[in-house]
């Protein structure tokens, strides 16, 4: 599979019919709006990577939802930047739980907005095994079909006995030794990662790419990554139709076989200055880049965007905003694995304000607990080269 930045350009075969088989499923769908105006409150919500718990604690904490999970945001909009895959056990949770809010906010007469992430991106593609620590043994478990994961279970458990000293052994240590053969499967078993990402293709990722990478909502722009001066000249309708329209031409290639077209070269998966991948709006020096911003905005007919994507140490509502509050950074290391710092950004007109984030600088624990989540993840090599 390709890595971020290298184009594919595979099989001359069947062009034909993986392109009728992508235009008919788009020109099938529904069709998915991007822009929205007159809302009075949104809840914005970054990177949750498996994180299942802490999600549930932003939720309720935010009054998202009740004490059973469902839906009491009323009007609000709800709006989840992306990177639910990935390094955390509990995806597979939170997309189903997803599901269910999104029916039940449009009831209400809200909006459950999840956008795709460059995680979700590599998921569909299939890239995601290429990078040890993405997919962890609970995550690679759930996705699969039933009958094979049972299959397998079998023989994991012979192994376990074959294996194991005489005399009984405690529970943890049967756990353990199954993880490591799961964990086995992973790295060295290519058909059960074609397992993994055909069931989780034939499923999520169709649902996944019935959402959109960038929505506007009021005079606030959302992505994962942002929304780069080259991007900002495109319409949102067009970003996200493109993207799906690509991505759907992978999901179609894993889940069918199909070859892709040999003179496939996608415009934004893998891009990065696309609305997945991007980091300048998080990185670029503020004095210096404040025009491009501006220039941006404009474009984008927006006052502020929101993004995620790139991890920050969060203490207050300040050290979330860049570039004069029009810069509005929401991954605060909500999952586990960077830390657990649950929060969520509140919109209500050009009021902002944030759940969840303490004024504690001076916390040590804090700051190392989270430079010691980038440090493991070593989250920017995932960068794409082009």
């Amino acid at each position: 599979m390709p890595g971020p930045g290298i184009q594919p350009r595979l099989g001359p075969r069947w062009t034909f019919a993986l392109i009728f088989l992508c235009l008919f499923s788009s020109l099938g769908a529904e069709e998915i709006p991007c822009v929205w105006a007159g809302v009075e409150k949104i809840v914005a919500v970054g990177d949750l990577h498996g994180d299942y718990n802490n999600f549930v604690k932003i939720l309720k904490g935010t009054g998202m939802v009740s004490d059973g999970l469902h839906w009491a945001g009323g009007r609000t909009h709800l709006v989840q930047t992306g990177d639910v895959l990935d390094r955390g056990p509990d995806a597979k949770k939170i997309f189903d739980l997803m599901i269910t809010l999104e029916k039940e906010a449009i009831t209400a007469g809200g909006q459950f907005h999840f956008l795709i992430g460059n995680h979700e991106e590599m998921n569909i593609t299939g890239i995601t095994f290429d990078y040890p620590g993405n997919v962890v043994v609970e995550q690679f478990v759930s996705f699969l079909r039933a009958g094979y994961r049972q299959k397998r279970e079998k023989e994991f458990r012979k192994l376990a006995d074959k294996e194991a000293p005489p005399g009984p052994r405690p529970l943890v240590d049967s756990v353990e030794r199954f993880r490591k053969y799961w964990a086995d499967e992973i790295k060295n078993d290519p058909q059960a990662r074609t397992e993994y990402l055909v069931n989780f293709n034939e499923k999520y990722g169709k649902w996944i790419l019935r959402h959109n990478a960038v929505v506007k909502i009021n005079d606030v722009v959302f992505a994962h990554g942002g929304i780069s001066e080259r991007f900002s000249k495109w319409k949102l309708e067009d970003i996200n139709d493109t993207l799906r329209l690509e991505l759907e031409i992978f999901r179609v290639n894993i889940v069918s076989g199909v070859p892709l077209p040999l003179a496939f070269t996608p415009k934004i998966v893998y891009v990065s200055d696309g609305p997945l991948w991007d980091r300048e709006l998080a990185r670029e020096d503020e004095k210096a880049f404040q025009p491009e911003v501006d220039q941006i905005l404009a474009a984008l007919e927006a006052k502020y965007m929101v993004v995620a994507h790139t991890p920050r140490i969060v203490h207050s509502k300040e050290d979330m905003s860049r570039f004069q509050g029009k810069i509005w950074i929401i991954d605060t290391g909500i999952s586990e694995v960077y830390g657990g710092h649950p929060s969520a950004l509140i919109i209500e007109g050009d009021n902002f304000s944030v759940w969840g984030v303490k004024n504690d600088k001076k916390n040590p624990d804090l700051l190392n607990a989270f430079r010691g989540g980038i440090l493991r993840l070593l989250d920017f090599r995932l960068e794409p080269a082009g």
